[in-house]
């Protein structure tokens, strides 16, 4: 059994890997997860020992097959607490990420399989992101954020990409969360600003950093 700290590391190798990291420089993944160089030099060689990961110094890291079904298990638990939080007890979107990652090391399999019956096998978190199933495959939706659409589309929410609760408070305080209905009524060359009315209401103005994190599609 693994613990928290090394769960953690392979979680976010697996992250940066998604994200386009190929292989993951011991710096990025110092970065991610607000450490030292060193500290992470020194936890690769341990995962690597344990055949979690394919590393070699100055060259970067991967997971090999057993460390991506690691991974895939921890975000599986993460977005199934993140589910539950939101629907059950009432917590916000903005308010679930430091809990989840919390009970994500929990490691009764049991309690997991149940958790996913219990919310009727959810395929999205709450932020729109895909929850691995049982067997550990995922279903992407596509993905296109707001700034690649046009003056007059009409679109709906269907994700965030950045899920900081700083960014998703913001987003609450304009009316926008998943499903909300977004219509674009100007877009502004000079500053790249986009004039948006959500839901019908009246139009909000959002910059290019606000709409580079939403995910929409045409509605």
């Amino acid at each position: 059994m693994l613990s928290a700290i090394e769960e953690n590391y392979i979680k976010s190798i697996y992250k940066l890997l998604e994200a386009g990291h190929r292989p993951v420089s011991t710096n990025s993944l110092a970065e991610k997860m607000d450490i030292k160089a060193a500290s992470a030099t020194d936890m690769l060689k341990r995962l690597n020992e344990k055949l979690l990961i394919h590393y070699q110094k100055y060259q970067g890291v991967t997971l090999t097959e057993k460390g991506t079904h690691i991974a895939l298990q921890i975000i599986r638990k993460h977005r199934l607490w993140e589910m539950f939080l939101v629907e059950k007890l009432n917590f916000t979107w903005d308010e679930v990420h430091d809990v989840a990652e919390q009970l994500e090391h929990i490691h009764s399999e049991k309690l997991i399989q149940e958790l996913d019956r219990f919310l009727e096998y959810p395929r999205f978190d709450p932020h729109g992101e895909p929850i691995p199933s049982a067997s550990l495959e995922m279903q992407y939706d596509q993905r296109t954020t707001l700034v690649n659409f046009k003056k007059g589309d009409h679109l709906r929410v269907t994700g965030v990409k950045d899920d900081s609760p700083l960014y998703l408070t913001y987003l609450d305080s304009i009316g926008i969360d998943l499903d909300t209905k977004i219509e674009i009524l100007q877009l502004n060359e000079y500053d790249n600003t986009i004039l948006i009315s959500t839901n019908g209401r009246p139009a909000n103005l959002i910059s290019i950093q606000v709409a580079q994190n939403l995910i929409v599609k045409m509605d």
